[in-house]
């Protein structure tokens, strides 16, 4: 069999692929194995070997960036910034890895005792097609300094981009397969732990395969994001980013920020700027340097997207914001609602409530199954005595909600378990051993 990928701009086909059976992956997992087996006592030679792939990343990142919006309709300069962000990521963990793995002394009764950090072995990534370059760098350059070896499983409309990386990374520890869901999930017995950015009925599927075989997960999932406005304090700055906030990648990011929580003395004037801001964003073609927002990647997101713009039409008023959307365009749409709605929506939809004390705002930010990202925006010290009541793995004060290099990236809840990034990200994919010296 075969996967296609398609353009979601022209709704052309680019290319064909050969699917891999499950025994072609489990042999590029022994391939892989065996590199480990040689890369793993050197952390100098994995870094060194980091920084050359840092620098065909950066000789590749205009074709990575068309590449990617091609597949899956990402706004071309968003592209670019992408794949200087995982240049930057790579960069940090150059300079940090040696500290962060080494090996961390306890004082104990012993003469010598202290925990080390060392590599799984194989670690399979399934990965997400709305940041096709980022989502990987971000799990497996931690992965191979670590000292494991990454078998890269991506989403298949992003299968041009996924060969791409194993291009750019032109490692022995880094492979990436082409192969359908079910057989990365059967290939989860034959790896040594994985990590999954993806749907939460994906990551639950690949939870409970992994618990069988007792094989670690970190699993970075959905997301519904409140973005609460609490007074005027910031309110042309939190009006001003709101754009961006839902916008960015066409709508289709996990930490995106989807409702929009405002008090009521600001709610007409942060709707009125809201407004405004979403009118004035350029559609089309995401090749073009000035578009912000594309197509959504596939007709099937384009049809889920628009069924949920439905429901929420029945719960309240709906504004579609641009007209004549075809093919796979949605329109920046907002949403007034009172009523519950905890589906994410991925695609440029922002459902806009209203409260009147931060109870009901702090209610109404956990109304969800989700816990991943939350922005708050108003007077520094009272915002941030909100934030032991919100249920979030990630709470930004004045600021939207962004993954950094230097900090955890992970949500409670639904949406994940583990963290990505930081040191903390770097440790999960190590097992931590005691050493007891008499």
């Amino acid at each position: 069999m075969t996967i296609s990928t398609i353009n979601p701009y022209t709704r052309k086909v680019l290319a064909e692929y050969r699917e891999e059976t499950l025994e072609e992956v489990k042999s590029k997992i022994a391939k892989l194995r065996n590199a480990q087996q040689e890369w793993k006592p050197s952390l100098d030679r994995r870094l060194d070997a980091l920084k050359e792939v840092k620098k065909r990343l950066e000789s590749n990142l205009q074709e990575l960036s068309v590449l990617m919006s091609k597949e899956m309709g990402k706004p071309v300069t968003q592209g670019e910034a992408e794949a200087k962000k995982c240049m930057w990521l790579m960069d940090y963990i150059v300079e940090n890895a040696p500290a962060f793995l080494a090996p961390e002394q306890v004082k104990t009764e012993a003469k010598k005792s202290y925990i080390r950090f060392d590599p799984l072995g194989v670690v399979m990534l399934i990965m997400p097609w709305n940041f096709p370059a980022w989502q990987v760098f971000r799990a497996a350059v931690p992965a191979i300094a670590a000292g494991n070896a990454v078998l890269l499983k991506h989403a298949s409309i992003v299968s041009g981009t996924s060969l791409k990386l194993e291009e750019i990374f032109g490692l022995d520890l880094f492979k990436s397969t082409l192969a359908r869901g079910d057989v990365a999930t059967a290939a989860v017995k034959y790896v040594d732990s994985v990590s999954l950015t993806g749907s939460n009925a994906t990551g639950s599927k690949v939870a409970e395969e992994a618990g069988k075989q007792l094989k670690k997960v970190v699993l970075e999932l959905g997301g519904s994001d409140p973005y609460i406005v609490l007074d005027r304090s910031n309110l042309e700055q939190a009006t001003k980013n709101s754009a961006f906030a839902r916008l960015q990648n066409n709508g289709q990011s996990c930490i995106a920020s989807k409702r929009f929580i405002v008090h009521e003395s600001v709610y007409e004037d942060f709707y009125k700027g809201m407004k405004e801001a979403y009118s004035s964003v350029k559609i089309g073609d995401p090749l073009d340097k000035n578009t912000f927002l594309g197509p959504l990647s596939s007709a099937d997101q384009k049809q889920i997207v628009t069924e949920q713009v439905e429901k929420l039409r029945l719960l309240g008023s709906v504004e579609e914001l641009a007209a004549g959307m075809e093919g796979n365009f949605v329109a920046p749409t907002i949403a007034k609602t009172d009523a519950l709605f905890d589906e994410e929506v991925f695609g440029p939809v922002a459902i806009l409530k209203k409260f009147r004390t931060e109870e009901e705002a702090i209610k109404l930010a956990n109304e969800t199954p989700y816990g991943l990202g939350a922005s708050i925006w108003g007077d520094p010290q009272e915002a941030e005595k909100l934030v032991p009541s919100i249920e979030a793995g990630l709470i930004f004060i004045n600021k939207i909600v962004a993954s950094d290099p230097r900090l955890p990236f992970g949500g409670v809840k639904q949406s994940g378990i583990g963290s990505e990034l930081s040191r903390y990200g770097i440790l999960e994919f190590t097992t931590k051993r005691t050493v007891w010296v008499n």
